[in-house]
């Protein structure tokens, strides 16, 4: 088999996430570091380490529709490993756990997390092949980022910052869950700025719309989404919005 760039890179990425999820599992249980932010080190991590590495590799994948759909299974699948009979036997699968496990979602931490990925990379997927087909390959990303950092930096924010609060519910469970207003702006103010960033590939008519639309649908999404569940609604609300206003 030929070691390829894209192989060296999977293998990279692999090392590398690991490396970071062993950190985060450590700032945790031996400095007493908050899971909320532990875990979003963990979401920026699983978002951006993989682009900078594929950079390193000069491997071309994050438009090859089959190395992103691979790469959705591989990663899915890899998180049967965190299921208790196995990440108990296994110590440093327990303390990379330990990092994303907040306390409010036990017992649910797995399954959400888990079912999140399945469904965002189900809503993902389909939509960068769409766009691919559409000619809008230079506006996939736009989702991804307002999910990335906004959503990534909603929580953080909220829990050191945030005043104003509201609630939200969440899959198989009538507990309602802590959000902030000052968080939600996260999200908002990406999304102002990642769509100001991809100016030159809209009409004057779409920018504005996009700038009208995307940012505050997104923000609204990210409030009535069930908690850490919001992924998937995210793209969705996201690509759709994109999609309907590239047709003016």
């Amino acid at each position: 088999m030929e070691f390829t760039p894209e192989i060296q890179s999977t293998i990279a990425k692999g090392f590398a996430l690991s490396a970071v999820m062993l950190s985060t599992g450590a700032l945790v249980r031996y400095f007493g570091v908050k899971v909320n932010y532990t875990r979003k080190i963990n979401h920026f991590a699983i978002f951006f380490l993989p682009v900078f590495i594929d950079q390193q590799f000069n491997s071309e994948t994050f438009t090859d529709f089959i190395y992103l759909a691979i790469s959705a299974i591989i990663t899915t699948v890899s998180l049967l490993g965190f299921y208790e009979p196995i990440r108990t036997r296994i110590p440093p699968i327990q303390l990379m756990y330990e990092g994303f496990d907040r306390p409010e979602d036990r017992p649910h931490t797995l399954t959400w997390l888990w079912t999140q990925f399945a469904a965002g990379f189900a809503v993902m997927l389909p939509m960068v092949w769409l766009f691919g087909q559409w000619g809008l390959e230079s506006l996939v990303v736009i989702p991804i980022l307002i999910n990335a950092i906004g959503d990534g930096l909603a929580e953080p924010v909220g829990v050191r910052f945030g005043k104003n609060e509201y609630t939200t519910k969440a899959l198989f469970t009538n507990k309602e869950y802590v959000r902030t207003l000052e968080g939600s702006a996260c999200v908002l103010i990406t999304g102002f700025v990642v769509v100001a960033m991809h100016f030159d590939y809209f009409t004057i008519t779409q920018f504005i719309l996009s700038m009208l639309i995307v940012p505050l649908a997104m923000t609204l999404t990210e409030a009535y989404s069930p908690h850490t569940w919001d992924t998937p609604f995210l793209m969705f609300t996201g690509y759709v919005s994109l999609m309907l206003i590239m047709q003016f």
